[in-house]
């Protein structure tokens, strides 16, 4: 048989007071003696109480729970944004409930109707590669759930506040650096291109390419379905087997850049005197691999932190029956070169 869960009613019932006294005296109230109060808080705890969390929810409309929709847990970055975000929510006094895309569109559709249906006070996303409709999205928010998309945003979609890193920008200083170093047959492996992150990312290659002056080398373009180590390695195959080969590889996360790395090596060739190799994301594997990887640092964690403080702000707002409507917020990131190993500058020999 389920215990029963002790109520205020029960312990008011025991101590010949009313509820209302035993919430004031475990709040320590002061129109509440002294005396009350321990022995209100002495019962609560012999009887093991505690607080219905739902249920006052429900009094204030408010469930004291965001919801978490990312598209992969195991991915570094994302763990990492997962830990800023769990931060701030406990912090603020909200619980965190967490599900995971997939990368799958219908699977997110699915997680928004769970968190809805769950009473979640608001919504944190990062998009699956797949989602190019945003109904799902839109109908929770018409419902006053409020929205904040982060990393891989939904631009189309109205009333929200979004989170991005500049990606663009984290790209073009990667390539940049590979082209300060002498490389100038640059190949890029990029993601899907619905994602903005990808789109981003291909584009600040493309622009540090033009910069210096260099034409885009198709056969030097790649693009991933998955974005899997397998898919860096195989694509590096082809790569490396072209008659003009590339000098360099920018990999648009540091998974397929390490399966660049395995297939350089297994053609017999040097990282990074034959071909150097970057990534993006400094993943904790892109310091311990051999060379160590060259990528761009993204600030997973701040980002988390503000996507969370952001929504927060948000439910706050709309509880406080505010009469104008909320000022949603764009907010950016910057990202960091970490030089390693991969890519330092080739060794001019004299001739």
């Amino acid at each position: 048989m389920k215990p029963k869960q002790i109520t205020l009613a029960d312990i008011a019932k025991e101590l010949n007071v009313s509820p209302a006294t035993v919430s004031r005296a475990l709040k320590d109230h002061p129109d509440i003696s002294q005396e009350t109060r321990e022995k209100v808080k002495k019962l609560a705890s012999a009887l093991h109480y505690r607080p219905n969390t739902i249920a006052q929810g429900l009094r204030k409309k408010e469930s004291k729970i965001i919801g978490v929709i990312i598209p992969e847990i195991v991915h570094h970055f994302f763990s990492s944004v997962i830990s800023g975000i769990m931060e701030y929510a406990y912090k603020a006094g909200y619980r965190v409930m967490l599900c995971q895309s997939m990368e799958m569109f219908e699977k997110e559709v699915e997680d928004v109707e769970a968190l809805f249906s769950s009473r979640v006070d608001g919504i944190l996303i990062s998009l699956a590669n797949e989602t190019k409709d945003y109904t799902h999205l839109e109908e929770v928010r018409n419902y006053g759930v409020p929205v904040v998309s982060f990393d891989k945003v939904c631009y189309s979609l109205e009333n929200h506040s979004m989170v991005v890193i500049d990606d663009y920008e984290g790209a073009y200083n990667v390539v940049t650096h590979l082209l300060e170093n002498g490389y100038r047959k640059i190949a890029h492996i990029h993601g899907p291109l619905n994602p903005i992150t990808s789109q981003n990312r291909l584009n600040g290659y493309k622009a540090a390419l033009k910069t210096y002056g260099l034409a885009e080398e198709k056969a030097y373009i790649k693009g991933c379905h998955l974005v899997t180590q397998e898919e860096g390695y195989n694509f590096t195959k082809e790569l490396i087997a072209l008659p003009d080969r590339p000098d360099a590889i920018f990999a648009v996360t540091d998974l397929v850049a390490i399966g660049a790395m395995v297939a350089i090596k297994e053609a017999g060739l040097s990282i990074p005197n034959d071909v150097a190799v970057v990534g993006y994301s400094d993943w904790a594997m892109a310091a311990v691999v051999e060379p160590a990887l060259t990528t761009v640092a993204q600030p997973g964690f701040e980002m988390g932190n503000l996507a969370a403080r952001l929504l927060i702000d948000e439910i706050h707002y709309i509880n406080e029956d505010n009469e104008a409507p909320y000022q949603h917020q764009k907010k950016t990131l910057k990202t960091e070169v970490k030089v390693r190993q991969s890519s330092v500058k080739k060794t001019v020999l004299a001739s």
